[in-house]
């Protein structure tokens, strides 16, 4: 198991884990990627050019480029766009998540992430996992990778559920 820890694995394998053995909520795949990918129209996901590649019953994964939009001045990913990757993948895990995704919706409330490593070009790829699926407060991991399943950043995302009349 640590073998495949190391070669960024982690995410999928934890989550399965916890879906199988711990039985935690499942992410609705009935959802499709082109659904998804959608809601990114004329916002920031857009503008960054993330892309939702993979949803599972237990972790989603997307990429986003590291290329002029993402990088800082010194030409490495600017920690504020992994941010970003992090709490769209932690936000559109919550719409997964819900109940009723007509009435109800996920805001983050508190975010962090250490910064492991820089990445100067290519893609990174998220990988979110639910740590905690509640009522009204749901918990993420996001690990993101860069090509090599280097691991660039570890974040962890709070998401209140609030009800949309």
């Amino acid at each position: 198991m640590h073998k495949k820890l190391r070669k960024g694995l982690y995410s999928a394998n934890i989550s399965e884990f916890y879906a199988t053995k711990l039985r935690i909520f499942m992410f609705n795949t009935a959802i499709s990627l082109d659904t998804i990918n959608a809601w990114a129209a004329g916002n920031m996901i857009e503008h960054l050019g993330i892309e939702f590649t993979e949803i599972h019953a237990t972790f989603i994964k997307a990429k986003m480029p590291v290329d002029h939009r993402t990088k800082q001045p010194f030409g490495l990913l600017h920690g504020g766009a992994s941010v970003v990757l992090a709490e769209t993948m932690g936000s559109i895990a919550s719409s997964l998540a819900v109940p009723d995704p007509e009435h109800y919706k996920g805001v983050g409330v508190e975010i962090n992430a250490n910064h492991l490593k820089s990445a100067r070009g290519g893609f990174v790829v998220g990988t979110c996992i639910p740590l905690r699926i509640g009522k009204t407060l749901h918990v993420y991991e996001i690990k993101i990778h860069d090509e090599d399943e280097q691991l660039i950043c570890a974040s962890r995302l709070t998401v209140a559920i609030l009800k949309v009349d």
